[in-house]
């Protein structure tokens, strides 16, 4: 798809296009008004003119380009399987790897406004077609069987303008989608265009990115939150935010797929959306964090009860897609919290559970209608390694009355369909090792990460007939 048929097909509702160029606006006239933030004036002092915190960017050129590799080589064990269905883990086990590169390039012409260009590209295959699990095995394996085609896509293409609020600035290093430099600490802020939900929400320090810490969907998000996404991750929508060094409220509003975990988006965000507003607070002086997230999606899904009651009514299997209907909507919560423990915060521990009502279908992430996770990552340093990182995590997964009864008459999601379900919770235990590098060590510009991943489930797909198995990893990323 070509990047102008991204912006062609993002057409947000009128009001929201007189706001956004209402933004827009203010943006620049407050930008140009303004000197570039300095740094905050001491307590009880006459506060004195502040140089600008940092020159204005080179706009002739990028001014972060960022590359990744992330190898992952998997391996699930045998496992009881009395009777399977199209979309089960394989009885027999299974060892595949995936491969995924990633070109990332910013661009500065404003220090309050950034454009940012991605392109990756995804090579192997989950284990079993990465299917037959809530809490998949492998962060950055996509499901099989949706035409997604292995070649370089556009992950991100998007703007972000930082509106200062203060004289107060943050020193932050370059990094994936991030120009180094300086920010304004407190800021109104805006993104948009085709971007990650991800990136701005369900954001925790110690359980987050597949590449470098845990694996398993479960362990790396709330995976009871369908956050709006084609099938590898991306959408088109807006986030506004007010961010502030001890509080942040950020409100997104993105397309939906067409139909559940397809890649296609919908046309216009008036037809289907999905919407998260979340809550972070960071004031502590222990560092602790904690954000409180709440979304919304409506689209074409179907209902569980629906799809029973009319498989019931013309004695066949039921059919989710066959109760679709536009205007369906589904909700859920979030309570996400952090606390570092040691060595800078490299050592800390996390905290996660996440709920949605359950009734309609799940259509973008994955199915999972409660989960609870929680976990520690320690650094090397604790024992004398200083470049070594260990993480153990522990999550338990739940389906809502409707979802269970409708796999357990047969019925098939995009990641469930043993063909039938004695029905218990999907519980997940993952520990991971990682031993990172630096070359050259000055100025440092290229890490490498390499390390061994461990996980056992029992009642994988929720079916306490099947199982346990167990999966080993070794797991090797690159980064620039």
């Amino acid at each position: 798809m070509s990047t102008s048929s991204y912006f062609c097909r993002f057409r947000p509702p009128g009001l929201a296009k007189i706001a956004l160029l209402a933004l827009l606006q203010l943006f620049a006239t407050r930008a140009g008004a303004e000197e570039s933030p300095g740094t905050t004036t001491p307590s009880g002092t006459a506060p004195t003119a502040q140089p600008p915190a940092a020159p204005e960017p080179d706009s002739t050129s990028p001014v972060v380009v960022g590359a990744q590799y992330t190898y992952v080589l998997q391996h699930q064990s045998a496992l009881r399987s009395p009777y399977a269905g199209p979309l089960s883990l394989k009885s027999s086990g299974d060892t595949q790897s995936t491969n995924t590169l990633g070109l990332y390039t910013g661009w500065a012409p404003v220090y309050w406004g950034q454009l940012y260009f991605d392109v990756e590209k995804f090579m192997g295959a989950g284990v079993s077609g990465a299917t037959g699990l809530g809490g998949l095995t492998n962060g950055n394996a996509i499901p099989a069987g949706y035409g997604v085609f292995k070649q370089f896509y556009i992950a991100r293409l998007y703007a972000r303008f930082m509106l200062p609020l203060g004289t107060q600035v943050n020193e932050v290093d370059r990094a994936q989608d991030q120009i180094g430099g300086t920010e304004p600490a407190t800021r109104l802020e805006l993104k948009v265009g085709h971007l990650a939900a991800p990136d701005d929400f369900d954001q925790n320090r110690y359980a987050n990115s597949p590449r470098t810490q845990f694996l398993n969907w479960s362990l790396m998000n709330d995976t009871a939150w369908d956050y709006a996404a084609d099938t590898r991750g991306y959408t088109d929508g807006i986030m506004l935010g007010y961010i502030s060094p001890a509080w942040s409220l950020k409100y997104g509003v993105y397309r939906m797929p067409l139909i559940a975990n397809g890649e296609p988006l919908e046309a216009s965000l008036l037809r289907a959306n999905g919407q998260n507003l979340q809550f972070s607070y960071t004031g502590l002086p222990t560092g602790t964090a904690f954000r409180l997230l709440a979304y919304l999606n409506s689209g074409a899904m179907g209902n569980y009860a629906e799809a029973l009651a009319l498989a019931n009514a013309t004695h066949a299997t039921p059919r989710i897609a066959a109760t679709a209907a536009p205007g369906r909507q589904k909700h859920g919560f979030e309570l996400d919290a952090e606390q570092p423990l040691a060595d800078d915060g490299a050592t800390g521990m996390f905290l996660r559970w996440g709920w949605n009502n359950g009734r309609d279908e799940s259509f973008a992430f994955t199915e999972v209608d409660e989960v609870l996770s929680t976990g520690v990552q320690l650094s090397g340093a604790q024992w004398h390694q200083p470049d070594g990182q260990l993480g153990f995590g522990v999550a338990n997964e739940e389906l809502s009355a409707a979802h269970r009864a409708y796999l357990a008459a047969g019925g098939c999601g995009f990641e469930l369909c043993d063909g039938a379900l004695n029905y218990a919770h999907e519980q997940i235990l993952e520990a991971y090792y990682r031993l990172e590098r630096i070359w050259p060590e000055d100025p440092g510009p290229v890490r490498w990460q390499i390390g061994p991943d461990y996980q056992y489930i029992r009642n994988p797909g929720f079916n306490r007939d099947r199982g346990p198995v167990s999966f080993w990893a070794i797991r090797l990323h690159v980064e620039y």
